[in-house]
């Protein structure tokens, strides 16, 4: 395990233990590639590869209807919530909780935490090559 995803994880479970019905999280590439997780009940890369999935969908949405660059998504099921949130130039947070999260609180601390995020993956795999533009941007701050 390197020093990135130490501090990763080490965010992940700082969140948790501020978040009450918190079940787990991941930290994924935009495009999908899993950085780090703290999941016990679901398979961390496939949820990555389904966060890149829906984040090109919300992406999508937030363009189309003129509301700007994507910043997060919720949804929520039968048995709790899946929250997506931006963290940098490069990646997303992935948050699962139960169903009676406060999702007010959940919002509050998670949107810290993918600024946390981002900072430390920048940090770690340096400036994208090339830089980004236009249409490729994918979601930041």
């Amino acid at each position: 395990m390197d020093a990135l995803e130490n501090s990763l994880l080490a965010e992940l479970r700082a969140l948790r233990h501020r978040v009450p019905h918190l079940a787990g999280g991941l930290v994924a590439s935009v495009d999908g590639l899993l950085l780090a997780h703290d999941t016990h009940d679901t398979e961390p890369s496939g949820l990555a590869a389904l966060t890149a999935a829906t984040l090109g969908v919300a992406q999508r949405l937030a363009d189309a209807t003129g509301q700007g660059e994507f910043r997060e998504s919720l949804v929520r099921g039968e048995n709790g919530y899946v929250a997506t949130y931006a963290a940098g130039p490069v990646c997303v947070l992935t948050l699962l909780s139960h169903p009676d999260v406060s999702v007010g609180r959940l919002h509050l601390e998670a949107r810290r935490s993918a600024e946390r995020v981002g900072g430390l993956v920048t940090a770690g795999l340096g400036p994208p090559p090339g830089g980004l533009t236009g249409g490729d941007r994918p979601p930041g701050r």
